[in-house]
């Protein structure tokens, strides 16, 4: 078996131009300038604003008091963080985008399966990012929702286009601007400041009591919304030198999403409990109000720039996504210039579909969404299962970009895992007024599908994947590594 090591580019441009030259191609080593300790700023940003404390108002609104909601979301988001942080190990080592690592399980051309579900994620998640900025926005201040939704994906866009660099840095200025706003904001609650003057507890919330529908359900939510970063993680660690410690790196990433994921859940169940908050942007508006006069604007001003922030990362994830499923069906040269057109593609669409939503349209799409996190928990349980459990980081890295490698045009393996862990959850699916499985009814209403089909996925794939010759492997991961070294010294002796 030969493989066409030009598939690879290795080459690119510098790092130091302003648009990022990479896409799905390979990163070298000597462009691998990235450092783990932003890591840890860059994913704490990614669950620092206010659609992360909207998480926090589910228990509430289920009669659930506020600290065992705050405990609840903790400890999924917890649960979920471990699956991010894990799929960010992925980055350093193999220099790929998230999805196209996935094609040793799926199949250079069966990954297409995965990547669906990922793209109406990522591309869903901006839509109603951009509705509940402009009709937060719009609520606060009298802003036309549309032309907020317009200036946020124009933005977002932009972000995408220049690409890694740029996002790293704006995520770190962001995370400077809104840490010291939700202290101030956090401590004021805390210490009774941030409370109606007329009430400091909304009638619903002085007689919530503990129960374990609600408990599980706020658990479900805080994990699904974390794990639901997964196909991102590697995207934005690929930078990093290969030699980078693993542990290091998941415990940056995963001390990151976790500690602001928990910190904004509970900051969401005392807007819900404390001031009735049903608008997560509202609700954190009052609260500055109420700290201080003028105050409030800054919190908005603080979510805002995270969220659109956020909105980048999604368009940027989206547009890899894009580029990974036109690549596996016809072979594209991932160009700068393609990924931008790419990109102004992908926000248009999000931006049709945002400005076309009457409020119950959106109420549906976030029900969608919940659909959607479904079909990525098989993905994520045959990923990381293939990568720590079977070949153990070992591939053969120019065989992700030809169906002639050693990895084929579909991966059996992969692809029947994935189905068999999808219709395991089908029983115990919730999503919204979309559907709710016959067990799911039974046990109360209690959402478990992701965790089912993180179990039966996993399981299923480890079991196939005995059948695997990984010794066969070996040669063929030996000559992709002589080749990559090979094309990055002729790359380096050019220069």
């Amino acid at each position: 078996m030969t493989v066409n090591t030009q598939a690879i580019d290795v080459s690119g441009t510098s790092r130091h131009t302003t648009i990022e030259a990479h896409s799905i191609d390979y990163i070298p080593e000597g462009e691998r300038t990235s450092k783990v300790r932003d890591q840890g700023p860059f994913w704490f940003l990614g669950n620092f604003h206010f659609f992360t404390v909207s998480i926090g108002f589910i228990g509430p609104a289920m009669g659930l008091p506020a600290g065992w909601s705050a405990l609840a979301g903790g400890l999924g988001i917890l649960f979920g963080t471990l699956f991010m942080a894990f799929h960010g190990s992925q980055g350093p080592q193999l220099g790929l985008p998230q999805m196209i690592q996935s094609r040793a399980q799926f199949g250079y051309r069966g990954v297409v399966l995965a990547l669906i579900g990922t793209l109406l994620v990522f591309v869903g998640f901006n839509v109603v990012n951009a509705a509940l900025l402009g009709s937060g926005l719009q609520s606060l201040f009298g802003w036309k929702s549309s032309v907020v939704a317009i200036v946020a994906t124009v933005i977002a866009a932009v972000l995408a286009i220049y690409g890694h660099d740029l996002l790293h840095k704006v995520f770190k200025y962001s995370f400077m601007i809104s840490v010291p706003v939700y202290v101030v904001l956090t401590l004021a609650a805390l210490l009774g400041f941030a409370n109606n003057s007329d009430a400091l507890i909304t009638p619903a919330a002085s007689t919530a009591t503990f129960g374990w529908v609600a408990f599980l359900t706020q658990f479900a939510a805080g994990a699904s919304y974390n794990i639901s970063y997964a196909p991102y993680v590697s995207d934005y660690s690929r930078y990093l030198p290969r030699k980078t410690r693993s542990s290091a790196l998941i415990t940056a990433i995963a001390g990151g999403a976790s500690f602001s994921g928990i910190w904004m859940i509970a900051l969401g169940a005392w807007l819900a409990t404390r001031l009735g908050g049903t608008d997560a942007l509202v609700a954190l508006y009052q609260a500055g109000t109420n700290v201080l006069p003028g105050f409030g604007y800054l919190v908005v001003i603080a979510s805002v720039i995270s969220l659109v922030s956020v909105m980048g990362l999604n368009a940027y994830s989206g547009v890899l996504t894009v580029l990974t499923g036109v690549d596996s069906i016809r072979k594209i040269h991932p160009t700068p210039r393609t990924r931008m057109i790419t990109t102004v593609v992908v926000a248009a669409a999000w931006l049709a579909f945002t400005l076309a939503l009457s409020g119950e349209a959106l109420h549906l799409l976030e029900g969608f969404l919940a659909i959607m996190l479904y079909f990525l928990v098989p993905w994520t349980a045959v990923n990381l299962v293939d990568y720590f459990f079977v070949r153990r980081g070992h591939y053969a890295i120019t065989h992700f970009f030809t169906p002639d490698g050693i990895y084929g045009a579909w991966g059996w393996r992969g692809i029947s895992a994935y189905l068999i862990g999808f219709v395991a959850m089908i029983p115990f699916i919730i999503a919204g007024d979309f559907y709710q499985g016959p067990i799911a009814k039974a046990i109360g209403g209690i959402d478990i599908g992701w965790l089912i089909g993180l179990i039966v996925s996993g399981s299923a794939y480890y079991l196939f994947a005995r059948s695997l010759d990984l010794k066969a492997e070996q040669p063929f991961i030996a000559q992709s590594e002589k080749d990559l070294n090979r094309s990055q010294n002729r790359t380096q002796n050019r220069s």
